[in-house]
């Protein structure tokens, strides 16, 4: 389900990219359309079909260019696409991930609240703000989003759901929610479809300072879970977190998502 993409600075660009292309960033002008719309929907329904084919191959387009780390080719895009149609929330959210990808935080964060205004229900931008408060240290306000944000993920989406569920730890060990901490870690055991488990130990044993210990268990991980761009998220987690440098040796900052 993760797409394998680099792991340098990359949970929210690893994680962000792939619900919003899951969720259909991808536009088409031509796909039947629900009986009932928002107004930003409505006005995109009102515009001549030559500008609204045309502002989804530029939609596409600034997808691909972000897929590819062309950052401010990325941004070009999207201000030509604004220029047709400026009340998309998925082209805010992509341009928002943009700005998280150099580090412009409080740009980003002001662009995705405008989304979410627009589009509530929208996974991708909900994820995306809870993890701009996780990568700033705003570990309330993270845990809380993400605590919404997992009521709402399906059962069957145990990727989604577990990688969730591990920030939440991550939010709840700053948080110094001792017992809940230990309780969430000790949710599901080595069964379990995902890496959570080994993950949640390790995070146990990096916060005891016996990180010969953590690594152990990461190593564990990396023998059962063999496919690298399942456990990129998960390893660039720690690197956000701070229990671990990143693959490319020092800190470094995430990436954004669309």
């Amino acid at each position: 389900m993760f797409p394998a993409l680099p792991m340098k600075h990359a949970a929210i660009l690893t994680f962000s990219l792939m619900i919003a292309l899951s969720c259909g960033l991808s536009v088409r002008a031509d796909e039947p359309q629900e009986l009932q719309h928002t107004p930003a929907q409505e006005a995109f329904l009102n515009l001549p079909e030559e500008e609204r084919q045309k502002f989804a191959e530029m939609v596409n387009e600034a997808a691909r260019l972000f897929q590819q780390k062309r950052i401010f080719e990325t941004l070009e895009k999207i201000h030509e696409a604004n220029r047709i149609f400026d009340q998309s929330p998925e082209l805010m959210n992509l341009e928002a991930s943009c700005y998280v990808e150099i580090r412009n935080f409080d740009r980003a964060m002001e662009i995705y609240k405008k989304a979410e205004e627009l589009a509530p229900e929208n996974p991708s931008i909900r994820f995306n703000i809870a993890e701009v408060y996780f990568v700033t240290g705003k570990w309330q306000e993270s845990h809380d989003r993400f605590n919404e944000l997992q009521a709402s993920i399906p059962p069957e989406n145990i990727a989604l759901g577990r990688l969730v569920e591990f920030k939440i730890l991550l939010c709840k060990i700053r948080l110094e929610k001792e017992e809940e901490v230990v309780a969430l870690a000790n949710k599901y055991d080595f069964l379990d479809d995902s890496p959570f488990y080994y993950y949640a130990q390790a995070a146990l044993a990096f916060e005891e300072g016996e990180n010969l210990k953590a690594e152990e268990w990461l190593a564990r991980a990396a023998r059962i879970f063999r496919d690298p761009a399942i456990l990129a998220p998960w390893q660039d987690t720690l690197v956000e977190f701070g229990y671990i440098k990143s693959f490319y040796g020092g800190d470094t900052a995430p990436s954004a998502v669309p």
